[in-house]
């Protein structure tokens, strides 16, 4: 991002909700009006049309933040604290240094899951409906746990869901047995799995901000142990922040010794060289409009959280908050609100699960950024459109690469749909939880382009998928056309993608295009295979079209096998019709078959799927489709 670009957010940030407006996704403000609630989004249909067409989307791009402007005398401090000079020797040089306690008590505006809470006080961990007592625990790490369960434990994530579920007199004792079960556990410091650089980041950062949970009781001897944890925890931190093995483990580092160098004594020099690093690692990590390169809606709403509970440290110190973190937090929440179905919660999008309404507004609200959805990410990928109460998401852009993807997916050309509170078509999601209520040995499946709403080729994934929610080879590129068109009977949003990802295997190309009628009522789909270059193959491939549909719809099936009706839970129908002679193709065969679905609680729940299949020739195909609203 140009120096220009950052400093006009910077100016944007500025219009919020203390001048009575706020911003929208490109910086322009937005007039509150009598009664508003300053918490409260804009979702206007309004909001999500488009000027014009953009110019087609190759990669991804990383932003360019600069750090903190410093003066020299602070520069100076920088690098010679960088160098290992103690910090007491550069804030005091001619004093001992001062004994490790926090200088100020933090009141962050996020909030923990109360169930979660509550579930720890009745004595087990409750995470994504998995069930782990405390007295069964392995705090070591040594019994292998479910990801979710062992990242809740070790992170510290469990203070805000312990904070949110009852006063702090009645959770000081819960939060001390586990605290001290984990100090004993992990007195090496480094040593073992808890020591990854994403939860020990963010542990600390729980430590820090949730300290009179943990403190406020009358145990001395934890409290004491518990001190010296966070002062050889920042210590690491300072040294190995910066060799994380993910973009968002090294935001959580240094955000971490940030808040560290701010509430801890003498922590000037660590603020500083905090600052310095953590701008930088959110520059590699975030892309020019604002989407995180994992492309993962968790891992944004993670990012969102931590920001915002960093600035609640500086505000507990009465220290100015870089712009470079306000402007960044900005950034953030646009392209999180375009993943955001009718019923508020997030799409399935790159291994995670639908989350929920309530989760992802408590952390927009904490941010007190108020704003509307960014409906063409063309950085992110992420493509949004809006016609009456139908929503549609769609994958515009190549799967993240290994630096940043937590739980890659090969699910590029996939698109979502919502009608209203509804999800009509969707991914299944949720293999980010594999190990947990989703069953581990379909975790890799649920990656897969098959277990997307897209095409795929002889059952083969369009980038191929590795373990340990890496990608390989596949899709480089993505061609990408978003534009409004006008015609004498109807308007539309059309968005075209095409993506090279089965080009070495096969020879072909896939294009989508995706038309929405402005009312809403309509979803014209059309897939093309195009040969890859002017020497085209001989001979058939197999292919299917799949359409995985949302929990409790009704499928019944039409008499000439061309389509079906899609009865929605609250009793809108829905008509899946194939149109006109699919080019290219010899018998097409469309059927009903099961899938599943993994919910905003992390269960997988059954649902069905539309899968349009047959056999394509290899000098290219075409397959058109609608979606259409009865009544």
């Amino acid at each position: 991002m140009t120096q220009e670009l950052f400093r006009e957010r910077e100016e944007a940030t500025t219009a919020r909700v203390d001048s009575g407006e706020s911003a929208d996704a490109d910086g322009r403000a937005l007039p509150l009006s009598e009664g508003d609630d300053p918490h409260v989004l804009f979702d206007d249909a309004a909001a999500d049309s488009a000027d014009d067409a953009i110019e087609p989307s190759r990669a991804l791009a990383l932003t360019d933040i600069a750090p903190p402007r410093a003066n020299p005398g602070e520069a100076l401090i920088r690098l010679a604290y960088r160098m290992g000079v103690p910090r007491h020797v550069l804030s005091a040089p001619f004093r001992r240094a001062a004994p490790i306690r926090l200088m100020a008590t933090v009141s962050t505006p996020n909030t923990g899951n109360r169930a979660s809470g509550v579930a720890l006080r009745a004595g087990h961990f409750l995470v994504h409906s998995v069930k782990a007592p405390i007295g069964q625990v392995d705090f070591s790490g040594v019994t292998r746990q479910s990801p979710g369960v062992e990242r809740c434990i070790h992170s510290f994530s469990w203070l805000a869901d312990l904070a949110a579920s009852a006063p702090r007199a009645d959770c000081v004792g819960v939060a001390e047995r586990i605290t001290g079960l984990w100090l004993d556990a992990n007195s090496q410091v480094g040593k073992g799995q808890a020591w990854e650089v994403e939860k020990t980041g963010l542990r600390l950062m729980a430590w820090l901000v949730h300290a009179p949970i943990i403190l406020g009781g009358g145990n001395d001897q934890l409290r004491r142990r518990l001190l010296s944890a966070i002062e050889e925890t920042a210590n690491w931190l300072d040294r190995k922040s910066s060799r994380a093995s993910t973009g968002f483990g090294e935001v959580a580092g240094w955000a971490a010794v940030t808040a560290a160098g701010l509430l801890l004594p003498d922590g000037k020099p660590r603020k500083l060289f905090g600052e310095a690093g953590l701008i930088r690692a959110l520059g590699d990590l975030i892309c020019e409009d604002g989407g995180v390169l994992s492309r993962c809606p968790s891992v944004q709403m993670d990012t969102v959280t931590l920001l915002t509970d960093l600035i609640a440290c500086y505000e507990a110190v009465d220290e100015e908050v870089p712009n470079a973190l306000t402007v960044m937090r900005e950034l953030l929440i646009p392209p999180l609100l375009a993943l955001r179905h009718g019923d508020g919660g997030l799409g399935s999008w790159q291994g995670h699960h639908a989350i929920g309404a309530d989760q992802v507004s408590q952390v927009i609200a904490a941010s007190g950024v108020r704003t509307r959805p960014l409906a063409e990410a063309e950085h992110w990928g992420f493509q949004r459109m809006r016609g009456g109460d139908t929503l549609v998401q769609f994958d515009a852009a190549p799967p993240p690469r290994a630096r940043f993807a937590r739980v890659g997916c090969a699910s590029t050309l996939a698109f979502e749909m919502s009608d209203g509170r509804s999800r009509v078509i969707v991914n299944c999601g949720g293999s980010a939880l594999a190990g947990g209520q989703v069953p581990a040995r379909i975790g890799q499946g649920l990656r897969a382009s098959a277990a997307h709403s897209t095409l795929v080729l002889d059952n083969a994934n369009s980038t191929a998928v590795l373990l340990h929610g890496k990608m390989g080879k596949g899709v480089e590129a993505v061609d990408v056309e978003h534009r409004n068109l006008s015609g004498s009977d109807r308007d539309a949003t059309r968005v075209s993608g095409a993506h090279d990802g089965y080009a070495a295997r096969f020879g072909l190309s896939h294009r989508r295009i995706l038309s929405l009628r402005a009312d809403g009522t309509e979803l014209a789909g059309e897939d093309i295979l195009i040969p890859a270059s002017r020497k085209g193959k001989n001979g058939k491939v197999a292919f299917a079209i799949r359409f995985h549909l949302g929990a409790g719809i009704e499928v019944h099936m039409s008499e000439d096998g061309r389509g079906a009706s899609l009865l929605l839970p609250d009793g809108k129908l829905w008509h899946f019709r194939l149109r006109g002679d699919q080019a290219g193709v010899g018998d097409v065969q469309l059927s009903c078959e099961d899938s599943l679905w993994v919910d905003s609680a992390g269960r997988p729940v059954g649902t069905e799927q539309l899968v349009l299949e047959g056999l394509t020739s290899r000098g290219g195909g075409q397959f058109s489709w609608l979606l259409k609203k009865m009544g």
